[in-house]
Protein backbone atom coordinates (compact mmCIF):
# COMPACT_ATOMS: atom_id res chain seq x y z
CA UNK A 1 0.00 0.00 0.00
CA UNK A 2 2.59 2.42 1.24
CA UNK A 3 6.52 2.54 -0.15
CA UNK A 4 8.52 5.64 1.22
CA UNK A 5 12.14 5.77 0.82
CA UNK A 6 14.65 7.89 2.21
CA UNK A 7 11.74 10.67 2.68
CA UNK A 8 13.27 13.98 4.09
CA UNK A 9 11.50 17.19 4.65
CA UNK A 10 13.33 20.20 5.07
CA UNK A 11 11.55 24.08 6.26
CA UNK A 12 13.63 26.98 6.15
CA UNK A 13 12.51 29.87 8.63
CA UNK A 14 15.82 31.70 9.10
CA UNK A 15 17.55 28.69 9.41
CA UNK A 16 16.86 25.32 7.96
CA UNK A 17 14.70 22.64 10.04
CA UNK A 18 15.07 18.70 9.26
CA UNK A 19 11.25 17.62 10.19
CA UNK A 20 11.85 14.02 8.24
CA UNK A 21 15.52 12.61 7.96
CA UNK A 22 15.74 9.68 5.63
CA UNK A 23 12.86 7.71 6.54
CA UNK A 24 11.48 4.77 5.44
CA UNK A 25 8.18 3.69 5.98
CA UNK A 26 6.01 0.66 4.25
CA UNK A 27 2.06 -0.40 5.15
CA UNK A 28 0.98 -3.50 3.92
CA UNK A 29 -2.65 -2.98 2.66
CA UNK A 30 -4.98 -3.36 5.53
CA UNK A 31 -2.99 -2.56 8.04
CA UNK A 32 -3.74 -0.36 10.78
CA UNK A 33 -0.36 1.48 12.06
CA UNK A 34 0.08 4.59 14.83
CA UNK A 35 2.65 7.02 15.15
CA UNK A 36 3.64 7.85 18.06
CA UNK A 37 6.52 10.18 19.13
CA UNK A 38 7.22 13.68 21.01
CA UNK A 39 6.40 17.00 19.73
CA UNK A 40 8.25 18.48 16.92
CA UNK A 41 9.59 14.35 15.86
CA UNK A 42 8.26 15.10 12.70
CA UNK A 43 4.52 12.81 12.97
CA UNK A 44 2.76 15.35 11.24
CA UNK A 45 5.05 16.34 8.74
CA UNK A 46 5.13 12.49 7.76
CA UNK A 47 1.06 12.48 7.96
CA UNK A 48 1.28 15.19 5.28
CA UNK A 49 3.83 13.45 3.35
CA UNK A 50 1.18 10.34 2.94
CA UNK A 51 -2.06 12.60 2.67
CA UNK A 52 -0.10 13.93 -0.46
CA UNK A 53 -0.93 17.45 1.24
CA UNK A 54 2.65 18.14 0.98
CA UNK A 55 6.05 17.39 -1.09
CA UNK A 56 8.86 15.42 0.76
CA UNK A 57 12.05 17.26 -0.53
CA UNK A 58 13.40 14.50 -1.71
CA UNK A 59 13.10 10.84 -1.76
CA UNK A 60 9.93 8.33 -3.08
CA UNK A 61 6.66 8.01 -2.23
CA UNK A 62 4.51 5.48 -3.96
CA UNK A 63 0.81 5.00 -2.58
CA UNK A 64 -1.12 2.11 -3.64
CA UNK A 65 1.48 1.34 -6.83
CA UNK A 66 1.21 5.25 -7.72
CA UNK A 67 4.70 7.24 -7.56
CA UNK A 68 2.66 10.22 -5.93
CA UNK A 69 6.39 12.09 -5.79
CA UNK A 70 5.98 12.60 -9.39
CA UNK A 71 2.35 14.09 -10.26
CA UNK A 72 1.88 17.66 -11.14
CA UNK A 73 -0.25 19.16 -8.74
CA UNK A 74 -3.46 18.62 -10.75
CA UNK A 75 -2.78 15.20 -10.75
CA UNK A 76 -1.65 14.75 -6.99
CA UNK A 77 -5.39 16.56 -6.12
CA UNK A 78 -7.06 14.33 -8.26
CA UNK A 79 -5.37 11.21 -6.72
CA UNK A 80 -6.21 12.60 -2.67
CA UNK A 81 -9.42 12.93 -3.82
CA UNK A 82 -10.02 9.28 -5.05
CA UNK A 83 -7.93 7.55 -2.64
CA UNK A 84 -7.35 9.04 0.65
CA UNK A 85 -9.55 9.82 3.01
CA UNK A 86 -8.87 12.04 5.90
CA UNK A 87 -9.77 12.77 9.82
CA UNK A 88 -8.80 15.45 11.97
CA UNK A 89 -9.01 16.10 16.11
CA UNK A 90 -10.81 19.21 15.48
CA UNK A 91 -13.96 17.85 13.06
CA UNK A 92 -14.04 20.70 10.89
CA UNK A 93 -17.81 19.99 10.03
CA UNK A 94 -19.43 23.24 8.67
CA UNK A 95 -21.76 24.63 11.41
CA UNK A 96 -24.80 24.97 8.65
CA UNK A 97 -24.96 22.13 7.00
CA UNK A 98 -26.93 19.39 8.24
CA UNK A 99 -24.46 15.80 9.40
CA UNK A 100 -26.08 14.29 5.78
CA UNK A 101 -24.50 17.38 3.81
CA UNK A 102 -21.53 17.29 5.30
CA UNK A 103 -20.89 13.98 4.79
CA UNK A 104 -21.64 14.60 0.87
CA UNK A 105 -19.69 17.83 0.64
CA UNK A 106 -16.30 17.14 -0.40
CA UNK A 107 -18.01 14.75 -4.14
CA UNK A 108 -20.50 17.44 -4.57
CA UNK A 109 -18.31 19.46 -6.97
CA UNK A 110 -17.71 15.93 -8.71
CA UNK A 111 -21.50 14.56 -8.75
CA UNK A 112 -22.25 14.28 -12.41
CA UNK A 113 -18.76 11.71 -12.69
CA UNK A 114 -19.50 9.45 -9.75
CA UNK A 115 -19.81 5.89 -10.28
CA UNK A 116 -22.14 5.56 -7.47
CA UNK A 117 -25.53 7.48 -6.38
CA UNK A 118 -24.03 10.00 -3.76
CA UNK A 119 -26.88 10.56 -1.17
CA UNK A 120 -27.45 7.02 -0.40
CA UNK A 121 -23.83 6.56 -0.18
CA UNK A 122 -23.79 9.35 2.58
CA UNK A 123 -26.77 7.85 4.14
CA UNK A 124 -25.27 4.68 4.17
CA UNK A 125 -22.15 5.93 5.82
CA UNK A 126 -24.07 7.26 8.69
CA UNK A 127 -26.01 4.32 9.23
CA UNK A 128 -22.48 2.45 9.26
CA UNK A 129 -21.57 5.07 11.88
CA UNK A 130 -24.61 4.67 14.01
CA UNK A 131 -25.80 8.14 13.08
CA UNK A 132 -28.29 7.28 10.27
CA UNK A 133 -31.09 8.70 12.82
CA UNK A 134 -29.49 12.01 13.21
CA UNK A 135 -29.10 13.35 9.23
CA UNK A 136 -30.97 16.09 9.92
CA UNK A 137 -28.56 17.19 12.96
CA UNK A 138 -26.78 19.82 12.47
CA UNK A 139 -22.91 19.71 14.34
CA UNK A 140 -24.51 21.88 16.88
CA UNK A 141 -27.12 19.23 17.80
CA UNK A 142 -24.20 16.47 17.87
CA UNK A 143 -22.06 15.56 20.63
CA UNK A 144 -18.31 15.14 20.25
CA UNK A 145 -18.06 11.75 19.59
CA UNK A 146 -21.18 12.16 17.23
CA UNK A 147 -19.57 15.13 15.58
CA UNK A 148 -16.17 13.07 14.91
CA UNK A 149 -18.20 9.54 13.66
CA UNK A 150 -19.80 12.58 11.36
CA UNK A 151 -16.48 12.98 9.53
CA UNK A 152 -15.07 9.64 9.37
CA UNK A 153 -18.09 9.17 7.26
CA UNK A 154 -17.42 12.06 5.48
CA UNK A 155 -13.59 11.24 5.08
CA UNK A 156 -15.01 7.51 4.04
CA UNK A 157 -17.69 9.49 1.03
CA UNK A 158 -14.90 8.59 -1.98
CA UNK A 159 -14.14 4.59 -0.64
CA UNK A 160 -10.67 5.78 0.05
CA UNK A 161 -8.30 2.80 0.18
CA UNK A 162 -6.37 5.11 2.54
CA UNK A 163 -7.67 6.78 5.60
CA UNK A 164 -5.08 9.00 7.51
CA UNK A 165 -5.89 10.31 11.23
CA UNK A 166 -4.32 12.78 12.73
CA UNK A 167 -5.38 12.40 16.29
CA UNK A 168 -8.47 11.69 15.59
CA UNK A 169 -9.74 10.80 18.90
CA UNK A 170 -7.70 13.76 20.64
CA UNK A 171 -10.59 16.35 20.94
CA UNK A 172 -12.71 13.66 22.93
CA UNK A 173 -12.77 12.30 26.48
CA UNK A 174 -11.94 9.19 27.24
CA UNK A 175 -15.29 7.31 26.49
CA UNK A 176 -15.90 9.24 23.33
CA UNK A 177 -12.41 8.27 22.41
CA UNK A 178 -12.69 4.52 23.01
CA UNK A 179 -15.93 4.70 21.00
CA UNK A 180 -14.04 6.49 17.82
CA UNK A 181 -11.19 4.36 18.32
CA UNK A 182 -13.47 1.01 17.96
CA UNK A 183 -15.13 2.04 15.06
CA UNK A 184 -11.69 2.52 13.22
CA UNK A 185 -10.79 -1.03 13.98
CA UNK A 186 -14.08 -1.77 12.65
CA UNK A 187 -13.65 -0.61 9.24
CA UNK A 188 -10.19 -1.45 8.82
CA UNK A 189 -11.37 -4.70 9.80
CA UNK A 190 -14.68 -5.12 7.84
CA UNK A 191 -14.29 -2.68 5.58
CA UNK A 192 -10.89 -3.15 4.48
CA UNK A 193 -9.21 0.16 4.43
CA UNK A 194 -5.65 0.83 5.46
CA UNK A 195 -5.49 3.42 7.97
CA UNK A 196 -2.56 5.18 9.63
CA UNK A 197 -2.99 7.25 12.84
CA UNK A 198 -0.94 9.86 14.50
CA UNK A 199 -1.67 10.03 18.39
CA UNK A 200 0.43 11.13 21.70
CA UNK A 201 -1.52 8.26 23.61
CA UNK A 202 0.81 5.33 24.05
CA UNK A 203 -2.62 3.14 25.12
CA UNK A 204 -4.57 4.36 21.97
CA UNK A 205 -1.47 3.43 19.96
CA UNK A 206 -1.18 -0.04 21.69
CA UNK A 207 -4.34 -0.82 20.45
CA UNK A 208 -3.38 -0.48 16.40
CA UNK A 209 -1.71 -3.41 14.69
CA UNK A 210 1.48 -1.87 14.80
CA UNK A 211 2.88 1.02 16.27
CA UNK A 212 5.90 3.13 15.03
CA UNK A 213 7.87 6.04 16.93
CA UNK A 214 9.75 8.88 15.83
CA UNK A 215 11.78 11.08 17.25
CA UNK A 216 14.25 13.72 15.58
CA UNK A 217 12.39 13.30 12.12
CA UNK A 218 13.35 9.84 11.82
CA UNK A 219 12.42 6.34 13.56
CA UNK A 220 13.58 5.16 16.92
CA UNK A 221 10.88 2.00 16.72
CA UNK A 222 9.13 0.10 13.63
Amino acid sequence: MIQATQLTRSFTEGTEVQALDGVDFNVEKGDFVAIVGPSGSGKSTLLNLLGTLDRPTSGTLAINGVNVSTLNDDALADFRRTHIGFVFQLFNLIPALTALDNVMLPLIPYKRGLDFDLEPRARDLLDQVGLGHRTTHLPSQLSGGEQQRVAIARALINNPVLLLGDEPTGNLDSHRGEEILALLQQLNREVGVTVIMVTHDLGIAARANRMVVLKDGAFVVR
